[in-house]
């Protein structure tokens, strides 16, 4: 298991290849150093003092040479040394991921998430960082100090002597510190992580805290942690620059003793001047390998107290084996047999006590009761998320505790009350139970469900409609889609040659010479979609090219006049009434532009048109182009405007074609709009409401339409392909549901565990789910499930009444009540 191994597991198993190749590349580094030294003695003892022009250039040349190579040699160590641990950070990475998703569920309940982050990410970079460090740092510095020392001994044996005789002292005071500083870097380790712990609470919890108005109790709490952290720093930082400034006390030292010894012996002829150069210089280099021997000192201590943290937090050992050994994982029918069953957490709280009950493969049993009456953890007992501490769950005769994870996922289908759901795809989060069931089989690919049998579960579990609108809702690729883009263009003829009868009154369609009452004015200019930024939304009426047109065509003074003239009603009208939106539902201006409207139509009191300028213009042209007479009856567009409208309608269309064809797609029967969505380009067309009987009479007009045009199945896989955010976050809860839901219905599975599954449903997709339970999966699947709904009980194979953890009755549901225990009890109670 990774938690029991020692950091020094990932050194002696880093790459072994590149360590040797390391090894060599210091060798020829340590040699490379060491030339410079020789050469600055060479050049004053020999090549200038005896004024010899061409020993100054070779030695200089070997010089710059040595130089030149000791730099890229240390550069390719260095590369290599991340390299390895970087390495082998991602293998820490990769195995302790690995072990934590095997850790318990009730692990969980303890750990904070922000800590598991925080080992994973920041607390672990240390120690990839030592491996790669561990044999390129010390070996490297150790022979370059034993290299420079012996060139100093071969200089003069008395000042080596001297130079070195301080490092003992060195050695003797830094560890002494240095378990000062390791002392406080784990206290600062663990205030780190009671800090992280700390905020992600408070992220998780924003909505309690500001439906209570906690902000100062909530800051008072993160304060402390935070003196408490900065108390902590403030001795360890002051412990790791005390190290340092020791060594660069001593390292200062030395040269004071070696002036002095040296340059007496200098004076008296027995140390030439070339030899003392090349001595300091020595003496001078040979801190830098000290030095990096005590950073990488530290960095050492740093990274073990980390890794050791790390892994204490995490050395648990997994309840259930994961995979068996020399078999395929178990088949089984669904025969349930619970014995006794007991649960007990720590502090001895019983949550589950004496449970027996028996179900045959295909039965179905509704797990009734109070709340906190044990219903979710005898399912997760079951289901293998909870070992139990007493007692005996069979499946076919097989122990539960000793089936292997792999046996239990093979054979079950889990929907959780709040079901998680992953970053990524519709597509995906279905298929995953499937993809982990079938992860390493060699032919995977040609068992995955087909198409046909992913619509057919989100059929069932009643989430059809809302992946066929996520894919009519979607952009079509026109690089990569260009067959589609066709067949939607055919099928736009077909909906407005079958349903634009019947729609006519809801459907605004789009027709070239006519006026669109239920669009902008900008979008009747236009009559088509941008396909640059800078002619979208509040950009459009600051767009020189835009403006310019709207002078050419003369409507801007026009525009201007409407523009004024709403403003003027709007103020007036609604001036006076609170900025709430149920005032401005129909109003030209926005709730929130509303004031700074307010202020410019006061400006605007003794002005004309030739006068307004700047950002009042602007603001004018924008109200304007926003306009929508169908929705906006504040003012009436003038006929005249409108003409005048189709008018540059007609000319925009001619003058963007010629000078910038790509910038806008316009609305041409024949033609794709490619920034425009599937529904759009089919619809061809703007409904006059939002009102939901509009849209459902589209939306049954549409489904009818693709199943005749044969799209229904590829615009449903287009809506699979939907991204759902983090967390799922861009589906309701209910949506999440019926997504997990027809994940477990796609895996089909013998037993099925349903934990309040349709919680978040309306009642009548948990009807449809009920009836479908009831009808296809009833003898198919053994189904245990936690029921919140007593009235969707009666045609359980038998309903399981539980209090205090405590099986009190079970049986049919009729035979119960007939006993008028306590489901008769639950039942009238809710009643």
């Amino acid at each position: 298991m990774i938690t029991k191994r020692p950091l020094i597991y990932w050194v002696k198993n880093s790459n072994f290849k590149l360590q040797m190749i390391v090894l060599v590349v210091i060798l020829f580094t340590v040699g490379a150093r060491l030339v410079p030294l020789e050469m600055q003695k060479l050049i004053i003892n020999q090549a200038i003092s005896m004024r010899k022009v061409d020993l100054l250039v070779r030695y200089c040349s070997f010089y710059i040479i040595a130089v030149v190579a000791a730099s890229l040699l240390k550069y390719a160590i260095t590369t290599l040394q991340t390299y390895i641990g970087q390495e082998a950070l991602a293998k820490m990475r990769k195995e302790l991921y690995a072990h934590i998703l095997t850790l318990p569920l009730g692990y969980f309940r303890k750990a904070n998430p922000g800590m598991v982050v925080s080992s994973l990410i920041t607390e672990l970079a240390p120690a990839g960082e030592y491996v790669g460090q561990s044999i390129a740092v010390p070996v490297t510095n150790v022979l370059t100090l034993i290299t420079f020392a012996g060139y100093m001994f071969y200089l003069n044996p008395t000042m080596a002597c001297i130079s070195i005789a301080m490092y003992p002292f060195v050695i003797y005071l830094v560890p002494k510190l240095q378990k000062k500083s390791n002392k406080a870097n784990k206290q600062r380790v663990d205030t780190t992580r009671n800090l992280s712990s700390h905020i992600n609470e408070t992220i998780s919890g924003i909505h309690e805290i500001h439906g209570n108005g906690s902000y100062s109790i909530e800051n008072r709490k993160y304060g402390a942690f935070v003196d408490r952290l900065f108390k902590i720093r403030i001795v360890w930082i002051l412990y790791k620059q005390g190290i340092k400034v020791l060594n660069n006390f001593f390292q200062n030292l030395g040269p004071f003793f070696l002036f002095l010894v040296g340059g007496y012996l200098a004076i008296q002829g027995k140390f030439d001047l070339g030899a003392l150069v090349a001595f300091l210089s020595a003496y001078e280099k040979i801190y830098d390998p000290w030095k990096e021997l005590m950073d990488f000192y530290q960095v050492h201590n740093d990274a073990t107290v980390r890794y050791e943290r790390v892994m204490e937090y995490f050395d648990v050992e997994p309840e259930f084996t994961l995979e068996p050994e020399g078999r395929e994982p178990v088949k089984l029918t669904g025969e349930i047999d619970i014995q006794n069953l007991g649960f007990t957490v720590s502090g001895g709280i019983r949550l589950l006590k004496q449970i027996n009950l028996k179900l045959k493969p295909g039965e179905q049993l509704a797990l009734v009761g109070f709340s906190g009456s044990g219903k979710s953890t005898l399912a997760q007992c079951v289901s293998q998320l909870y070992k139990y501490t007493g007692g005996s769950v069979k499946i076919d005769g097989y122990e539960v505790d000793e089936l292997t994870k792999a046996d239990m996922v093979q054979n079950m289908g889990i929907v959780a009350q709040e079901p998680f759901i992953f970053s990524g795809s519709i597509k995906d989060n279905l298929l995953y139970s499937c993809m982990a069931v079938l992860d390493r089989d060699p032919d995977k690919e040609s068992k995955m469900p087909t198409r046909d049998h992913m619509i057919e579960s989100i059929q069932q579990a009643g989430i059809f409609v809302d992946v066929l609108r996520f894919g009519l809702n979607s952009i079509v690729d026109p690089e990569k889609e260009k067959e589609l883009m066709d067949r939607i263009i055919i099928t736009r003829e077909s909906f407005h040659a079958d349903f634009g009868d019947r729609l006519a009154d809801h459907v605004e369609f789009y027709k070239d010479g006519q006026y669109l009452d239920h669009s902008t004015v900008a979008e009747n200019i236009i009559f088509g979609s941008a396909n640059d930024k800078s002619f979208v939304g509040k950009q459009l009426a600051t767009n020189e090219y835009f403006v310019d047109f709207l002078k050419e065509a003369q409507l801007e003074t026009p525009l201007l006049s409407l523009g004024r003239e709403t403003a003027k009603q709007t103020v007036d009208i609604l001036g006076n009434l609170p900025q709430e939106e149920v005032f401005f539902e129909q109003s030209p201006i926005p709730s929130e532009d509303f004031e700074e409207y307010k202020q410019l139509v006061a400006r605007l009191d003794h002005s004309t048109l030739q006068d307004i300028k700047g950002k009042d213009r602007d603001m004018l042209l924008q109200l304007a182009l926003n306009f929508i007479p169908g929705t906006h009856k504040i003012v009436a567009l003038p006929s005249v405007l409108k003409t005048l409208i189709l008018d540059g309608r007609q000319m925009f269309f001619n003058k963007v074609s010629v000078e910038k064809p790509d910038t806008f797609s316009f609305f041409r029967m024949t033609e794709y709009i490619p920034s425009r969505t599937i529904l759009d380009n089919i619809l061809f067309g703007k409904p006059k409401t939002d009102h939901p009987k509009i849209q459902d009479a589209i939306n049954e007009s549409m489904i009818q339409l693709l199943i005749m045009e044969d799209l229904l199945e590829t615009i449903v896989e287009l809506g699979m392909g939907f991204e759902v955010g983090t967390k799922g976050d861009k589906l309701s809860g209910g949506q999440k549901q019926k997504l997990a839901i027809a994940r477990t219905f796609l895996k089909n599975p013998p037993i099925m565990i349903m934990d309040e599954a349709t919680s978040a449903l309306d009642n009548r997709s948990q009807n449809r789910i009920q009836g479908l339970l009831e009808t296809k999966w009833k003898g198919k699947s053994t189904l245990i499930s936690v029921i919140h709904r007593l009235d969707t009980i009666k045609n359980y194979d038998k309903v399981a009444v539980m209090k205090a953890g405590k099986l009190m009755e079970i049986g049919p549901y009729d035979e119960l009540i007939a006993k008028e225990g306590l489901l008769y009890e639950l039942i009238h109670g809710a009643k």
